[in-house]
């Protein structure tokens, strides 16, 4: 039987000497409900630095506060999703994306096509494409906090599916985003929020996607 090597004792000790503790890893849940606070925070800071959509009144706290609350807390779920993506060995199956995802379309639709029936409103001639630009930037760069924190979150994580990860906190922190928009953006036609809106919350997951991605190529040359 061959003797086994013996570790030189110098580089015993340099790696004892980098041995440091390490603290674990929060859950998925802890971790999102971390960005509550940024969350409620653009929830009321866009709309007030933005001004509230004139037709504030005739929506109702329900539609107007209400359903604003019910589309941050999706996005603040939907990041959590992406958080439990980002561990590996925690990764969503595909039937769980699916439904993540299209849970998140049909509530964002619902709640366009309830707004429009309490407070119909349509874009004044002439002004479909500036109106349309507006709220698709305004709501992709709100978005730039929510973005920003979990894309640190998820790449604490090292995520085996990094474009994966990416994707869905860029769907969740648009859907955040959108809702403080939502409460300035007057226009309620299914035309307008689908387009500018939810374009907007579509650009932010691809934009999450190609984050998540760049971030992980650089820690492994790092690495």
């Amino acid at each position: 039987m061959a003797d086994r090597p013996m570790i030189p004792p110098g580089l015993l000790s340099a790696v004892e000497s980098d041995l440091k503790p390490v603290r674990p890893l929060a859950s998925p849940a802890r971790r999102a409900l971390a960005l509550l606070p940024l969350g409620l925070a653009l929830l009321i800071a866009i709309p007030a630095f933005w001004g509230w959509r004139k037709n504030f009144s005739a929506l109702g706290p329900a539609v107007a506060w209400g359903l604003s609350g019910l589309q941050a807390l999706a996005g603040l779920l939907i990041v959590g999703a992406a958080l439990r993506e980002a561990v590996p060995g925690r990764e969503l199956s595909g039937r769980a994306l699916a439904a993540t995802v299209g849970a998140a379309l049909a509530l964002f639709a619902g709640l366009t096509f309830v707004t429009e029936r309490v407070a119909p409103a349509v874009v004044p001639p002439g002004v479909w494409v500036r109106f349309a630009w507006e709220c698709f930037w305004m709501a992709a760069a709100s978005s730039a906090p929510i973005l920003a924190a979990a894309a640190w979150l998820a790449a604490r994580a090292l995520p085996t599916r990094p474009a994966v990860a990416g994707a869905v906190y860029g769907l969740g922190a648009g859907l955040m985003a959108d809702a403080g928009v939502r409460l300035f953006c007057w226009v309620s036609a299914p035309a307008h929020v689908l387009v500018a809106h939810g374009g907007a919350i579509l650009f932010l997951a691809a934009a999450g996607a190609g984050a998540a991605t760049v971030v992980e190529r650089v820690k492994g040359r790092r690495g």
